[in-house]
């Protein structure tokens, strides 16, 4: 996993989870990708960010909704 490539820093971007201390967050990624654009045109778009970024921030989404449902 790329998780070291996810910064968080309370002073910028409002403490939200960021791509490698950039100003670009993980949300800004997946709402990219939830438009509909693929890798290469984000890539195109934000030519600071990698792929290893993109899959890093896929895998975060994935493990931050992956929580026990707790019935009661």
């Amino acid at each position: 996993m790329e998780f070291h490539r996810i910064t968080y820093n309370p002073a910028q971007c409002g403490g939200k989870p960021c791509i490698r201390g950039m100003r670009i967050r993980v949300k800004d990624v997946l709402d990219l990708f939830a438009a509909g654009l693929s890798s290469d045109q984000i890539l195109d778009d934000f030519p600071d960010l990698e792929q290893e970024d993109l899959n890093a921030a896929l895998q975060y989404a994935a493990n931050e909704i992956d929580h026990p449902v707790l019935l009661g």
